[in-house]
């Protein structure tokens, strides 16, 4: 069983228990930071939104059947009290408990269903073989906007308006970032930044961020398709290649898409590269 797969069965086995990121990533052997990002990339959620939902979901089910006491209901999906409750339940579903007690239904595109990873479609999935690569330290300027981790719909119209300062940022030409970084566990987030690298950062655009690499480590994994299928790339990294291989990914670190020339951003062809920072 490929190691999200296992993250799942365990998180739903689990759920109502007061469990951490370090007892999931422990029961399944692999690093806090390893086990966060690919299964983000595999399902689009983070570990923690998956477990509010999944428990957010079975105590509406509890709640639509008529529980009788609402604190229990709380108690039992990990909330100390009826108010946290209320308000997580509130912030999910835009209904409060004791309105779905009483026959309100709620969105059900909003419920947090348990996922079955496709194992077959992800055993098809061919990946190359990555060059090891040691870079850096690299100043970038770019343009940055933080997404949720299934809702990525926007970056290519965040690359649109970045292209308006094309020739204008003194940027060594040929080269193009997508940097992520600032992944936020909690709320599910992560900064996105389409950049360039500078040798010098003055005069920086009001509304752009200047961003400092340090010295890395990299896998630089080859992606030849159409960008609209990157995820499918990103997964294969996180779920086939890295847990079997000698190196750890390093979270200290942001991981980026590197663009060359060769890629045509009206088509979305000709390729890119994922490069991905390791420990050693």
């Amino acid at each position: 069983m490929r190691f999200v797969g296992k993250v799942l069965w365990f998180i739903e086995s689990n759920f109502r228990k007061d469990i951490t990121l370090d007892d999931i990533a422990d029961a399944c052997g692999v690093s806090r930071f390893h086990m966060c990002r690919g299964f983000a990339t595999a399902t689009g959620y983070s570990i923690v939104q998956y477990m509010r939902g999944r428990r957010l979901t079975e105590a509406a089910r509890q709640l639509a059947a008529g529980a009788p006491s609402i604190l229990d209901v709380a108690l039992d999906a990990g909330y100390g009290s009826h108010e946290a409750f209320t308000r997580a339940f509130r912030d999910c579903f835009g209904l409060t408990p004791e309105t779905v007690r009483d026959g309100a239904v709620p969105d059900q595109t909003l419920l947090v269903e348990p996922i079955r990873m496709n194992i077959a479609a992800e055993k098809s999935f061919s990946l190359p073989e990555p060059r090891k690569e040691t870079r850096g330290p690299m100043t970038l300027v770019g343009l940055a906007r933080r997404y949720p981790y299934n809702q990525v719909e926007g970056i290519p119209a965040q690359w649109t308006a970045f292209q308006a300062y094309e020739g204008t940022l003194g940027e060594k030409p040929g080269f193009w970032f997508g940097v992520c970084d600032g992944f936020d566990e909690a709320a599910g987030t992560f900064r996105y930044s389409c950049a360039v690298e500078v040798d010098d950062p003055r005069d920086v655009p009001a509304g752009l961020d200047v961003l400092k690499l340090e010295p890395a480590t990299y896998l630089a994994f080859t992606h030849a398709g159409h960008i609209s299928g990157i995820r499918n790339t990103m997964d294969a990294i996180w779920r086939q290649y890295l847990p079997g291989c000698p190196f750890e990914a390093d979270g200290d670190a942001p991981m980026f898409e590197l663009y060359d020339e060769k890629f045509d951003p009206r088509t979305g062809l000709g390729g890119l590269e994922i490069w991905i920072p390791v420990k050693g």
